[in-house]
């Protein structure tokens, strides 16, 4: 009898090798597990991790005390690490008191479309005029050509509006959404994760970077486009979250109480207006008005959003989850998120609209009434044709773009931070500007847009990682990040020839973050190691993390505009390319 079972046990075990899928035979000689089967509610909505009674023991905490912090520390935790990274990023914030870079640009453009509705020309000699009148001068009335829309010259005019034009006013708002954007990244990851400390982490990390430093306290858009990128992933996941808990609730326990997967309820089952699907959409609408590479974000959060939906719909138990989110959830999908992005894009122009159509308004406001008269799509408002021939001339402006910059680099070179850019350089004599007194020869005072090198090249590995655990593991989460790293790095590639700048980069940036902090989840070791290796991962992982902080520390001079001698400014320019 006994050798009979073993007989069944081996004819089952083999009828389950036979029917595995030939992608899982395949997939695993590369570390591929198939996930464990159980109560399906725990695969639709994963519990959070907790630290275990022992950790409590070795504190001298009661467990009572250690659940409270616990349930606190899920917005505690992160609420200390913005603190931090707010602490850092509005320190002597109007320093240096200088329009550096491209503020020349946006900060001005930003003064005049709260004031005009519509950029203007400037005098060749506004900025010093700016600078040394606190920005008491009057706005120009003469339209400018610009090429981005206006969404992030409106959020940057906002902190103008409230504290002056000065380079205070100009730099709050990317600082405050620098800060904001910390602690979106922070519950991000937490989410993700299912863990509290790699969120905090992750936003950490973020915090730490010299490339977001740099772009929080200073007046370009992408800064302002990395903002609504990320809120809007967030929106998403949170929307993930939400439809999987109402899926799970749909799902009727068996006899035993566990939840099984039902076909019936998984195929059938509508997930109602999804609110945080809308505000994705919104969210992504002001990124596509801050800049139009937002438009690529916009294409592969659908998609990806679409998936997810299947990938919720299969857990569920649905035969045809791909016919099941066609018939029930696209539709809904692309009101909420295309139209609803076009729509607020087209609402950020209500100041060029609203201007006289005379000659005295807008750039190129009045083509449709004078050069662009006639032709078939007459019937459509002026404003609508003079929009349309506008963006034709901006699209023709972006891909034609070929002016040789000192500082432009090749995507390839951006995430070994090949080459950073220089926003603002001076040599001070000594005993002037910061400079010592016996530094003996003319210091350095530079703020430059270098990601903390160490945390890009970490992060390098961290992409390898993720791709590896998204195709082999299946994770679902691995697949997120590469597809927020992908949608803001791949399009650039289109472009190689074009002038473009290694400080793009900052869009995909919190994917990165989130990519290190799952590869040192990984580090630390999976539930149920050792002692032994628990040490070792933590010791790893702590000595990673401790390097990246140091590595900022070390660069913090050349982020924040001090003056240092020049020996140790040099010192600081570890590759040839930095100069």
């Amino acid at each position: 009898m006994t050798s009979t079972a073993s007989d069944m046990d081996t004819r089952e075990c083999q009828a389950t090798e036979e029917q595995r899928p030939s992608w899982q035979q395949r997939l695993r000689r590369f570390g591929y597990t198939a996930r464990p089967r159980g109560d399906v509610r725990d695969r639709l909505v994963p519990p959070y991790t907790r630290p275990g009674p022992r950790l409590w023991a070795v504190l001298g905490l009661r467990e009572e005390v250690g659940a409270r912090i616990t349930r606190w520390s899920a917005w505690g935790g992160p609420l200390l690490v913005t603190l931090l990274a707010g602490l850092m990023r509005f320190w002597n914030l109007g320093s240096p008191k200088a329009v550096i870079f491209d503020e020349t640009y946006y900060a001005k453009d930003a003064w005049a479309l709260i004031h005009r509705g519509f950029e203007v020309n400037w005098a060749k000699n506004a900025n010093d005029l700016i600078l040394q009148t606190g920005g008491h001068v009057s706005v120009p009335t003469d339209a400018a050509y610009v090429v981005h829309p206006p969404v992030g010259k409106y959020v940057i005019g906002i902190g103008e509006w409230l504290f002056g034009f000065t380079p205070f006013g100009w730099r709050f708002m990317p600082a405050l959404l620098g800060t904001l954007s910390v602690l979106i990244l922070c519950r991000i990851g937490r989410r993700l994760f299912r863990s509290t400390f790699l969120g905090c982490l992750a936003g950490l990390l973020m915090a730490v970077d010299g490339l977001h430093f740099v772009m929080s306290r200073t007046a370009l858009l992408d800064q302002v486009l990395m903002f609504f990128v990320l809120a809007a992933f967030g929106c998403l996941v949170i929307d993930r979250d939400r439809t999987r808990e109402r899926l799970a609730a749909a799902l009727p326990p068996d006899g035993d109480g566990v939840v099984r997967p039902n076909a019936h309820v998984a195929e059938t089952t509508r997930f109602g207006p999804r609110p945080w699907r809308w505000m994705a959409g919104l969210c992504l609408g002001l990124a596509f008005g801050t800049k139009w590479n937002g438009l690529y974000i916009l294409a592969a959060f659908c998609l990806m959003a679409v998936l997810w939906d299947v990938g919720s719909r299969r857990v569920a138990g649905a035969r045809h989850p791909y016919a099941a989110v066609l018939k029930r959830d696209t539709g809904l999908t692309f009101l909420a998120t295309v139209p609803v992005a076009i729509a607020t894009y087209l609402v950020s122009w209500t100041g060029w609209i609203l201007s006289p159509d005379d000659g005295s308004g807008g750039y190129f406001r009045n083509w449709a009434a004078t050069a662009g008269k006639g032709g078939n799509f007459t019937w459509l408002p002026d404003w609508v044709r003079s929009l349309w021939h506008y963006e034709y001339e901006v699209y023709q402006f972006h891909v034609g773009l070929h002016s040789p910059h000192t500082y432009q680099s090749n995507p390839w070179s951006w995430i070994v931070v090949g080459r950073p850019v220089s926003y603002f350089y001076e040599s001070p004599m000594p005993g002037k500007d910061g400079c010592p007194s016996g530094a003996g020869e003319k210091c350095a005072r530079e703020v430059l847009a270098l990601g903390t090198p160490l945390l890009w090249w970490a992060a390098a590995f961290a992409v390898v990682y993720v791709l590896w655990r998204w195709f082999f593991r299946r994770d679902w989460r691995a697949g997120a990040i590469a597809c927020g790293i992908a949608a803001g790095y791949l399009p650039w590639f289109m472009y190689q020839e074009r002038t473009i700048f290694f400080f793009y980069a900052i869009v995909f940036l919190p994917f990165l973050c989130l990519a290190v902090a799952m590869m040192i989840g990984a580090i630390l070791g999976p539930p149920g190691s050792t002692e032994r290796r628990r040490v070792a991962g933590v010791a790893g992982a702590g000595v990673l993390v401790l390097l990246i902080a140091w590595n900022f520390i070390y660069f913090w001079p050349l982020y924040t505009g001090q003056a240092v001698p020049i020996d140790s400014w040099r010192a600081r320019m570890w590759l040839d390319t930095w100069v």
